[in-house]
């Protein structure tokens, strides 16, 4: 008789072989991060701290022509910031006559009006505003 095959199905998944020993860390590195590259708490602390976009906000921005530079898009944050300071949940951050209506609870964006278009809206459901 000839050689018999495994049933793939019945074998579990992983490494297939002797066993490996586990990997040790270098000496002088931590377990907690790897020899290069941040670690898992900076990457948090980055994403956590960024402000984001919705996709409406995005849109907007885009249809409106806005432009959102370096330099706007820190004192944007700031504002933001500032906002979460007080204890604003949903604020309007003014910059350079852009107004942003903000998630300070989420860090987000939700929409972004123009001057040429403010005389046009209203801001509801906001708790404070900044000019930043």
């Amino acid at each position: 008789m000839g050689s018999v095959l495994p049933n793939a199905a019945l074998i579990a998944p992983g490494p297939v072989g002797p066993a490996q020993p586990a990997a040790t860390p270098a000496a002088g590195t931590s377990g907690a991060q790897a020899a290069s590259g941040p670690s898992f708490q900076e990457l948090l602390n980055q994403q956590t701290n960024s402000l984001q976009f919705s996709r409406h906000a995005l849109q907007r921005l885009r249809q409106r022509g806005i432009q959102l530079d370096q330099p706007t898009l820190g004192r944007l944050t700031e504002g933001v910031q500032r906002a979460a300071n007080k204890g604003s949940r949903d604020s309007v951050v003014f910059v350079d006559g852009t107004a942003y209506v903000v998630s300070v609870a989420n860090n987000t964006v939700i929409t972004a009006v123009g001057s040429e278009h403010m005389r046009e809206q209203v801001f509801t459901n906001i708790d404070s505003a900044v000019i930043a």
